[in-house]
């Protein structure tokens, strides 16, 4: 794996497999990376964060799973990126030190969301304190308000941040503010910085406005049809972009109204993978089987462009 190679495309956001008794399931892992690059032709992944429940592990949980995919990933992905985000500062540090130690090809910092900075100044703080202990490592924010309640806007955010953070690679911007996206976008004139979607049903609008690639929970098991997508946008062929995009739309929006979270995206993923996932840790819970029936009829009755 190279960790200077420009990041694009797709990122799949790892899911964190566990056993019944929920414990994490290394062993996996390592078909778990065939399966993204040999069937989804996905070859980036971003490890411990949402869709990973990293904030639902222990630091040695993490470590632990972020050493694994470096490990089955070597040779075969392009970036592994290792989310170091955590509620207190030494947990981020620690974190972040460990994938630095393990050739992480970059790390990502989430704002922390209990005791939560209210301004550019300390968020910009919080996250140099945590790039500084791995000073060689590229470095993104993980810009999520709905889940941190932390609002600053990222093209305030980037003014000036390179001289405070010199390994500042980008943003992984999981919101669904295509004005803010678009502004960094305009700000970004020579392309130093990369900007990795996250609000997957709103891809293509993303595209439109310069966003370099994703990074999302859909890629482990819709990476192909989105791929297509991408290539479509490339083209361009628009008219097909947007059938890929109205299609995954299509289905997301039906599980949404189903109840759709982590759990529901094991389950997904484990029906169409054929990968065990496990249940998630508590205080989420199992997905139904009502949901697991509905979703794969869903899916399955899905017809995609060209027979795809």
């Amino acid at each position: 794996m190279t960790s200077r190679k420009k990041l694009k495309g797709l990122v799949a956001a790892a899911i964190t497999p566990m056993t019944p008794d929920g414990k994490i399931n290394l062993p996996v892992i390592r078909q778990y990376v065939d399966y993204l690059v040999n069937e989804q032709n996905v070859k980036n992944v971003f490890v411990n964060g949402t869709t990973g429940e990293g904030l639902s592990l222990s630091i040695q949980e993490r470590k632990q799973l972020a050493e694994e995919w470096m490990c089955q990933g070597k040779d075969k992905l392009d970036h592994v990126i290792i989310h170091v985000g955590a509620l207190n500062l030494p947990e981020c540090q620690e974190l972040a030190r460990h994938a630095a130690a393990i050739g992480a090809g970059g790390i990502a910092v989430i704002a922390p969301f209990f005791f939560k900075p209210t301004n550019k100044d300390e968020l910009v703080a919080f996250l140099q304190k945590v790039a500084s202990e791995a000073p060689d490592v590229p470095f993104y924010y993980y810009h999520i308000p709905p889940l941190t309640g932390v609002k600053i806007r990222v093209e305030e955010l980037l003014d000036g941040i390179k001289a405070q953070i010199p390994t500042f690679q980008g943003v992984k911007f999981s919101d669904t503010d295509l004005l803010d996206l678009a502004q960094c976008i305009n700000k970004n004139e020579t392309g130093e910085f990369e900007f990795l979607y996250g609000v997957d049903e709103q891809l293509l609008g993303a595209l439109a406005v310069g966003a370099n690639g994703a990074v999302g929970s859909t890629y482990n098991y819709l990476g192909r049809q989105t791929n297509l997508m991408l290539q479509a946008f490339a083209k361009p062929d628009f008219a097909l972009a947007q059938q890929y995009q109205f299609l995954i739309g299509e289905f997301l929006n039906f599980v949404i109204k189903l109840g759709f979270g982590v759990a529901q995206t094991k389950a997904i993923m484990t029906f169409v993978s054929g990968i065990p996932m496990g249940p998630p840790r508590l205080p989420l819970v199992d997905a139904s089987n009502e949901f697991i029936i509905k979703a794969k009829a869903k899916l399955d009755s899905i017809v995609w462009p060209n027979g795809n």
